[in-house]
């Protein structure tokens, strides 16, 4: 590295380490990291590479079951590793923010938004609440939140996966830090909703000159976010260059191997028959919340062993839609269809049977599984719960699930979910499903907070269960990567309704609906120069304007 002028943030030799059955042993191997006043580094790499633990390393923390065990963190010229407890406290949420992955699993349930996000600057004398809670409205507003006046003034649970993450973003930036550690800050949205945060996001970068880290096991989103790119894997460093020159250039086969992935793509199959029944068939449903209307007159059929993918923006109905399904909200018109007969609206008056055949897989494994029971427990109780297995039988057949999603019986039955990566944990998510033995599965996001080659290994898991199966599926997501290489046929919505559907082939070829076409031309590429160029097709001056639009 050049001189230090300017340098924010110098790691040298930094070594962590992790603890496992009363053993410690080493996560991070020696990592050196420089990072200057306004630039972003982004920090890719698998899941395991140890991206978030080097993240939260330069705010001078280490996880549970964690330490740092060598190597300085110098943030500013104070020296982290040897700083009292009280000086860091004073650091992080002033100087240094954190945006999480999971917006969800990490704000307050109990408080509004507008109340955790003033905490940070009141606590640190930065600005009174009042000040705060106007910049706080401010921000909402940059980050295109909508009615950003009165957003705030909402629970998290009152408020989209997308709004909660951007509602993150904007409390990370309350006190506008030195430095910023983004923690895959887009891997919930769709997206549109994706281009304006990142749009936001390097608006107030460039406007503050504020240094961040970037992580994320997108690489394209990388591309338009990062200076420079440090590849990670297993706890070491494969290489570091300037973005232009990792991606049109990179040295290391790992590297290469990273550029290549998400290959998969089965092959689609026809369309059913004309006197095929569906397994589902959603017939014209609308549903509210409260005085809200959030669907209007929704209606496509899921055919058995296919795929349908249902995409949109956040808020457009889609998990409403599954909601509804599923009997978890009840439709105010029109019905749902399994095999033809007409089922209850709610679940609660659904039989068991009913109950079994659909089956849900949730985006977030980490809040979707108990953290207190062991593997074998989180699977065993749908078992026990639908065919009345116990003891050796349950056993045999948790078993049988655990060998379905390819993890060994005799090594995962045992551990709670905090001994698995994201990976496996979505795999266990993935066999409580099963579990059922259901004939339908909604598949919620369900790659969307993994890496891209765990998640290829997921959807190629969830293709071969289908197969072998015959399993129907509705897939949830705003990534269309993932409709390409698993769909059969999409299903488009926008504010609660259908505004396109069909195979997935013809979908995919123009002319599309003006929303679709919305949707496949706000999927970044890797090319550090396309989330410029789209602005400007767009008519967009400047990224600042982007964000306040």
């Amino acid at each position: 590295m050049s001189d230090d002028k300017g340098l924010l943030l110098k790691i040298r030799g930094l070594r962590i380490e992790g603890r496992a059955d009363e053993k410690w042993f080493e996560i991070v191997h020696g990592i050196d990291l420089d990072l200057r006043r306004g630039e972003v580094m982004g920090l890719i790499g698998e899941s395991g590479a140890g991206k978030s633990t080097i993240g939260l390393a330069a705010m001078g923390f280490a996880r549970d079951g964690c330490r740092i065990s060598a190597g300085s963190i110098e943030f500013d010229g104070m020296e982290l590793t040897s700083s009292p407890e009280e000086d860091l406290r004073m650091l992080r949420g002033a100087r240094i923010a954190y945006v999480a992955q999971s917006a969800a699993a990490s704000f307050n349930p109990a408080h509004k938004l507008i109340d955790q996000h003033t905490a940070a600057p009141v606590q640190h004398k930065i600005k009174t609440r009042k000040e705060s809670q106007e910049d706080a409205m401010e921000l909402y507003r940059r980050l295109r939140l909508p009615n950003p006046d009165e957003i705030g003034f909402r629970y998290p649970h009152q408020v989209s996966g997308g709004q909660l993450q951007r509602a993150m973003t904007a409390m990370a930036m309350s006190c506008r830090p030195d430095l910023i550690i983004f923690d895959e800050p887009t891997t919930a949205l769709d997206v549109t909703t994706q281009i304006e945060v990142l749009a936001a996001i390097r608006d107030i970068v460039d406007q503050f000159s504020t240094a961040a880290l970037y992580i994320t096991h997108d690489l394209a989103v990388v591309a338009q976010m990062a200076d420079r790119i440090k590849v990670l894997l297993k706890g070491d460093e494969v290489e570091e260059a300037d973005t232009r020159s990792m991606l049109e250039a990179p040295r290391e086969d790992y590297t290469k191997s990273l550029w290549a992935v998400r290959s998969f793509q089965r092959t689609q199959k026809p369309p059913a028959g004309p006197g095929e029944t569906p397994v589902i068939s959603v017939n014209g449903i609308s549903a509210s919340y409260g005085p809200v209307k959030v669907l209007e007159d929704v209606s496509f059929d899921i055919h058995r062993g296919r795929t349908v993918a249902v995409v949109g923006e956040s808020g457009s109905g889609k998990s409403t839609a599954a909601r509804c399904i599923t009997g978890l909200l009840p439709p105010t018109a029109g019905d749902i269809r399994h095999n033809g007969q007409v089922l209850p609206a709610s679940f609660k008056a659904r039989s068991k049977d009913q109950l079994r055949q659909a089956q849900m897989i949730y985006q977030m494994a980490d809040t979707a599984l108990n953290p207190k029971k062991r593997i074998g427990e989180i699977i065993g109780r749908p078992v026990a719960f639908y065919r009345g297995l116990r003891g050796a039988d349950l056993k045999k057949r948790v078993d049988e699930l655990l060998d379905q999603i390819e993890l060994e019986p005799s090594q995962y039955y045992h551990r709670v979910p905090s001994e698995l990566s994201g990976g496996q944990k979505q795999r266990v998510g993935i066999a409580r499903a099963l579990a059922a033995d259901p004939e339908f599965i909604i598949c919620d996001e369900v790659t969307s907070a993994l890496d891209q080659l765990v998640a290829e290994g997921i959807l190629k898991l969830l293709d071969r269960l289908q197969e072998d199966l015959n399993l129907a599926y509705m897939f949830i997501t705003h990534d269309l990567a993932t409709v390409r290489a698993i769909a059969d046929e999409v299903v488009v919505m926008k504010e609660g309704r259908v505004v396109e559907a069909g195979p997935k082939d013809e979908m995919f070829r123009p002319p599309h609906h003006e929303y679709t076409d919305l949707l496949l031309s706000s999927v970044p590429e890797m090319d550090p120069d396309w989330l410029d160029g789209l602005l400007e097709r767009r008519g967009v001056d400047n990224i600042g304007e982007a964000a306040r639009k």
